[in-house]
């Protein structure tokens, strides 16, 4: 794709990220889009031929890609070297590490806001890409991190799969219960206090006896 076109492209999704995270998915009309990028409507079915539908798509999975990769990052970095006096701090720290994309990237978690709204008019096909794109492929990575503690004995659990879920939603879930999704801002001694708190109950269960 010529650099121009690759910048038009760019301008197109960077924009649906926005009015699809105002307006939500049913609301969103391809004009809206080509008022928020600057473009034409044809510009826009130029480069998705599908309309509406292939752009959400497109916005949904690209704009996982990001948050995948620094989630990814907070695993290598923070869950790397894991020592059983280090382990409470280091599980602190790979959560903050984990929930500092909600800030970075904040357009792309407005519309994953909405589209959890609208789920019962989002086609099933752009969920599910959207899970494998992002979340799954974060939350198996985590499990697999988890499954190496539990070998060297610093997890105690059969499944690790369901282990890091319960981190998680002791933690991340938590802040976005607290926070709408990333709608209201939490300080960071808020979102710290969760955090600790969330871990401290995970490791009630599952930290080694």
């Amino acid at each position: 794709m010529r650099q121009g076109m690759a910048e038009k492209r760019e301008a197109i999704v960077v924009g649906a990220r926005k009015v699809f995270g105002r307006d939500g998915y049913t609301r969103t009309s391809v004009e809206s889009i080509a008022k928020e990028a600057v473009v034409s409507t044809r510009t826009i079915y130029n480069h998705f031929p599908g309309g509406k539908a292939q752009l959400f798509r497109a916005v949904v999975v690209e704009g996982s890609e990001p948050v995948v990769e620094a989630r990814l990052d907070a695993i290598d970095r923070r869950l790397h070297k894991v020592t059983a006096a280090d382990l409470e701090q280091d599980l602190v720290d790979f959560v903050r590490a984990w929930v500092a994309p909600l800030r970075r990237f904040a357009d792309h978690f407005a519309v994953v806001r909405q589209m959890r709204v609208e789920i019962a008019h989002v086609p099933e096909e752009f969920l599910t890409a959207w899970r494998q794109s992002g979340p799954q492929r974060a939350s198996d990575a985590v499990a697999e991190r988890f499954a190496r503690l539990a070998a060297d004995g610093l997890l105690a659990t059969d499944d690790p799969a369901l282990a890091a879920r319960h981190l998680l939603l002791l933690t991340v879930t938590e802040i976005d219960e607290v926070s709408f999704h990333g709608a209201v801002s939490l300080s960071e001694a808020a979102e710290i206090a969760i955090i600790e708190s969330g871990v401290r109950a995970f490791l009630r269960g599952y930290a080694p006896r």
